[in-house]
């Protein structure tokens, strides 16, 4: 049975690695070799999520009938749209970043989520942190601020686009934590992705239709279909592998990952990288392994879910 579980997870683990790969290398070439307008590439995303979700979920809810008004109730909907309208600009944000600044840069600040996570717990949740947790956060603004200062392609709107993605993005993970452990309307994650995509597309349209945004060519479509799949697959499996592991387990699976697309970025992309853009980008990782250890040490052993575990619904 632990041979079987530890197969899976390695299978579920490498599909993550391989869709996130997958989709930060097409969403980077759509936008800066294709032109491709982020607002468009952002829609298309939502909308092919949103319809694959309808089949797996939308679907057989219609059929069955929403028996349970508790669950469907205006704070169920209220809920769905808030934290769609958090996933609608998380999506906006990153593809403006990813298309301003080098793919390695926007992951570098990624991993430094661990910092706006401790700020967006405390003041949603009331959770505060020990002295460890506070200390282990300095190697990730010291590394944030060294990429930041010698990023050779560093774009003030890139960098604040990507900056505003990581604290919104935080915010969305510690408001879907506690809506998925809310015993009144219990959400399962595949349920708030669904209706968090829907409420995302139903903002988009609408000033979509009111804004002018170029339309790709035709022969792009095949391209925008990988990546919408690509960009799907990567959520749907990094909520699999979220059900096999701990939380702090998945937690350092994604910091290697972030690590290793920065570094399959810069190879992929031919970015120049400088020395101290290195070593800022190891500091900022070093800081999340620490974080996550010192979490878990001054964590009671009934409170060791609060570990930092990213949400994988932002496009980068």
């Amino acid at each position: 049975m632990k041979q079987r579980r530890l197969i899976w997870t390695t299978v579920f683990g490498l599909l993550w690695y391989f869709f996130s790969f997958t989709t930060l290398f097409l969403n980077k070439y759509i936008l800066s070799e294709k032109n491709v307008d982020p607002r468009f590439l952002a829609v298309s995303q939502m909308l092919l999520t949103t319809t694959v979700g309808f089949v797996q979920i939308g679907i057989p809810t219609l059929l069955m009938g929403m028996h349970d008004s508790q669950r469907y109730s205006r704070k169920f909907l209220r809920n769905m749209i808030f934290v769609g309208l958090m996933r609608f600009v998380t999506v906006i944000l990153g593809l403006v970043s990813l298309k301003a600044v080098a793919a390695s840069f926007v992951e570098t600040v990624k991993s430094s989520a661990p910092l706006f996570t401790v700020a967006a717990s405390w003041i949603l949740i009331g959770e505060k942190t020990g002295l460890l947790v506070n200390m282990s956060l300095l190697p990730i603004m010291s590394g944030l601020a060294l990429c930041s200062a010698t990023e050779l392609s560093f774009n003030l709107i890139g960098f604040l686009a990507a900056f505003s993605n990581n604290v919104i993005d935080c915010i969305q993970n510690v408001y879907s934590k506690k809506l998925l452990s809310d015993d009144i309307t219990t959400v399962s994650a595949n349920e708030l992705q669904f209706y968090t995509s829907l409420s995302a597309t139903c903002i988009q349209i609408p000033l979509w239709a009111l804004t002018e945004i170029s339309l790709p060519r035709w022969d792009d479509v095949p391209l925008l279909l990988v990546d919408g799949i690509s960009f799907h697959l990567q959520s749907v499996t990094a909520y699999c592998l979220m059900n096999l592991i701990s939380p702090v387990t998945h937690s350092v699976a994604n910091t290697v990952k972030r690590g290793l697309l920065i570094w399959l970025s810069v190879m992929t992309f031919g970015n120049q990288v400088s020395i101290l853009s290195w070593v800022g980008t190891s500091l900022v990782i070093a800081g999340v392994f620490l974080y996550n250890e010192a979490k878990k040490k001054s964590s009671p052993p009934a409170h060791r879910t609060a570990v930092f575990v990213p949400n994988d619904s932002s496009v980068v």
